[in-house]
């Protein structure tokens, strides 16, 4: 089997979900009359990742313009429980394409928020939500930590797709997880735009046997709005020159790094190369020494098929 994939490297429309969301569309469309299946936007793409905000968090205290802001995130934040999954569903649809979509995400009957990223089928609709299960560094501030139930897998018309968003990819039995369950499209939404990032995608490649998607955004510090610009004045212009990339299950680089710019990366997988690539290693096969190595993920839930899927 043979799927086009799209890895979208842009900016958001920063804390504006509508705005963003009519970015995404558009970007979306544009990739699906190019015959792609399965199109993958950057971690937090919706509404934006909060890049050099403190929300005036400092150890045994906190400021109320902090707090403002961080009301104003979960304002602009999605909840997929109402309008806003309509829309990613009906998007889908439309354009018959899968969507992989990275958010801060917003539950209906919480106040915390997460960083997520949901799955949209053309046909299905949300197959799942995946939640970061740890915020990095000062995330923790503005992200709540998922647990098991959140280290979703799907079987799906163009393969069994999986990942973990940015730094979670430095977690060994997080990565694991993802492994045991087939994944063959592993998809890794990244904030990530350091060079090193790309040889941790090689090697998750290499260690999974799997097709490896990093996308990551494309954002300057000029691109804040004014009101937010005071709070980033200390950072570098090229705040987050990007740097996604496609990677082949024997590690090969497929496509990219895209750096220094907005675009798109464009691929064909081709999933017969997996089984090709495992002839010599197989890391939940021959080489998954089970007599002695056992794994077991507390709450993780089976792979699930979607619905119609031969």
């Amino acid at each position: 089997m043979k799927v086009k994939v799209a890895l979208i490297q842009e900016s958001p429309v920063f804390f504006d979900k509508q705005k963003t969301f009519e970015k995404l569309a558009d970007l979306t469309k544009t990739h699906a009359t190019q015959g792609c299946n399965l199109i993958v936007f950057p971690e937090s793409f919706v509404p934006g990742y909060p890049r050099g905000f403190t929300f005036g968090a400092t150890v045994g205290s906190r400021s109320m313009e902090g707090k403002q802001l961080y009301a104003k995130y979960y304002e602009n934040s999605v909840c997929l429980d109402g309008d806003d999954l309509e829309f990613l569903e009906e998007l889908s649809k439309s354009q018959n394409v899968y969507l992989v979509v990275g958010i801060t995400e917003r539950l209906k009957v919480s106040g915390s928020l997460y960083c997520s990223m949901a799955y949209i089928s053309p046909s299905t609709g949300l197959l799942g939500v995946h939640r970061k299960i740890k915020p990095t560094g000062t995330e923790r501030i503005v992200w709540a930590e998922a647990s098991g139930e959140s280290l979703v897998s799907f079987d799906t018309k163009i393969g069994k797709m999986g990942g973990l968003i940015c730094w979670e990819n430095y977690m060994p039995m997080a990565r694991m997880a993802m492994y045991q369950k087939g994944v063959e499209i592993y998809i890794a939404p990244t904030a990530d735009s350091r060079e090193e990032w790309i040889s941790t995608m090689q090697h998750i490649a290499l260690e999974g046997r799997c097709f490896v998607l990093g996308c990551n955004q494309f954002y300057t510090k000029s691109m804040y709005p004014t009101e937010y610009q005071h709070l980033v004045e200390n950072e570098k212009e090229d705040i987050c020159p990007g740097g996604s990339i496609i990677v082949s299950p024997l590690g090969k680089i497929i496509a990219g790094p895209l750096f220094g710019k907005a675009g798109a990366l464009v691929a064909e997988l081709n999933l017969k190369d997996i089984t090709v690539s495992k002839l010599d290693f197989d890391v939940i096969g021959h080489y998954a020494r089970n007599d002695i190595f056992n794994l077991n993920v507390t709450g993780q839930p089976e792979m699930i098929t979607e619905k119609g899927k031969e």
